[in-house]
């Protein structure tokens, strides 16, 4: 899966030939997964039309400040600047590169620009000598100085006849460079990370079973922000509907507790995170029934034992693992995560309290707190649970690089 998959991508087109090109590079961009929405500068239309784009980005193309066929409908150039993850201009002639550096905001594209808060990536189109010349060297070196990143112009023939540098990137070369940028500043590029989610289900007979009422909701929220940040995912997961489809995602599926114990024990070795998000069954039946129980009694009984716990066990073998435990508590709650943290030798505690609404199990939205080993404590506002993954990826950020 390209890290571009959920990106959502303003691409800004200028005027010059290479701006043909934007239409292929629209394609690609769509086809790894992002959201495009085109800004045109007034002189880009003379070369690839605004509906060719808006057709291919499946959204309206923005080229001036309103709109006159609606009434004079602002185009909010804040707001697009501030929707975007990531700004490309492509091509960035030597007009645009020098509005750019001097801030000379006389059309949407450069005003949005200026308004931009996302990474900005410039892919410079021009005639070799144009390309050569000390203002636009200058320009490449001051748009740098902003923290713009420059995508290299290539090698080839320029629409004047002659031969050489200048020629805008290709879009398959525009987008692999996008990607390798991108995955080089990821924050967990390297990292290895196991996450437990859902719940298990302890077998009574062939048909029957002890579970409980988590969706691994929390679990596979936190494996897709991990990978998302770069990290290497497995996920072991008890039943559920949920699914992921990300290559760096390793998904193994398991049933039971002691199914669950064998799998995070097979893969923490070599783990630099654990983050155990399972809601696993702290009991399971003492014998299981070869087959289906009869209802005749008017009373059945049934004898549990306690299953392994797998946070402690992992807590007792841990190296430099960063150990993330979870507690999901109805009463004393600050007091019992602190007991479990001190239990389970654990570095950092999620703790979910079911006196809060909104938190806990079958919620979109989660309310925790976090408690991390020295005992501090940072309560956390109710978010959807998306959300708290990634304020949980943000601790284990933390844990590595301040």
């Amino acid at each position: 899966m390209s890290v571009l998959n959920g990106k959502k991508i303003l691409l800004g087109v200028s005027g010059g030939i290479a701006a043909y090109k934007t239409a292929s590079l629209v394609r690609l961009f769509i086809k790894a997964g992002a959201h495009v929405q085109v800004i045109m500068t007034p002189a880009s239309k003379d070369f690839v039309t605004p509906l060719t784009l808006s057709t291919l980005s499946k959204n309206p193309v923005y080229s001036s400040f309103f709109n006159e066929e609606e009434d004079a409908v602002w185009n909010n150039h804040v707001d697009l600047a501030l929707w975007a993850d990531l700004m490309i201009i492509a091509p960035a002639t030597a007009n645009t590169l020098s509005k750019m550096v001097t801030g000379n905001s006389d059309n949407l594209l450069i005003a949005t620009y200026l308004s931009a808060k996302c990474p900005v990536y410039f892919a410079p189109a021009m005639d070799l000598d144009m390309y050569k010349h000390p203002s636009t060297l200058s320009s490449f070196n001051t748009l740098k100085q902003f923290g713009n990143v420059m995508i290299p112009a290539e090698n080839g023939e320029l629409a004047s006849g002659l031969s050489g540098e200048g020629r805008m990137a290709e879009p398959e070369n525009i987008v692999s460079f996008l990607e390798a940028d991108l995955e080089s500043k990821l924050p967990l590029k390297g990292k290895k990370i196991l996450v437990t989610a859902g719940p298990t289900y302890e077998a009574i007979d062939p048909v029957r079973f002890i579970g409980n009422h988590s969706s691994g909701k929390m679990g596979f929220d936190i494996a897709k922000v991990a990978a998302n940040l770069g990290a290497s995912v497995i996920l072991i997961t008890g039943p559920t509907h949920l699914k992921v489809e990300n290559s760096l995602i390793k998904v193994i599926n398991v049933v039971s507790a002691q199914e669950m114990y064998d799998a995070c024990h097979l893969n923490f070795d070599d783990a630099d995170v654990a983050i155990a998000a399972a809601a696993v069954a702290d009991y399971k039946p003492k014998f299981v029934a070869v087959q289906k129980i009869k209802k005749a009694a008017d009373e059945f009984s049934i004898e549990l034992e306690k299953t392994k716990d797998i946070l402690s066990s992992l807590g007792k073998i841990k190296k430099n693992q960063f150990l993330i435990g979870f507690a999901l508590e109805t009463e004393n709650e600050i007091e019992n995560a602190k007991l479990k943290i001190q239990k389970k030798n654990l570095d950092l505690i999620v703790l979910n309290s079911l006196q809060d609404k909104g938190a806990g199990f079958q919620y979109q939205t989660n309310k925790v707190t976090f408690i991390d080993k020295e005992f501090k404590i940072e309560p956390m506002d109710l978010k959807l649970k998306e959300s708290v993954a990634v304020d949980i990826l943000n601790k284990v950020i933390g844990h590595f690089y301040e």
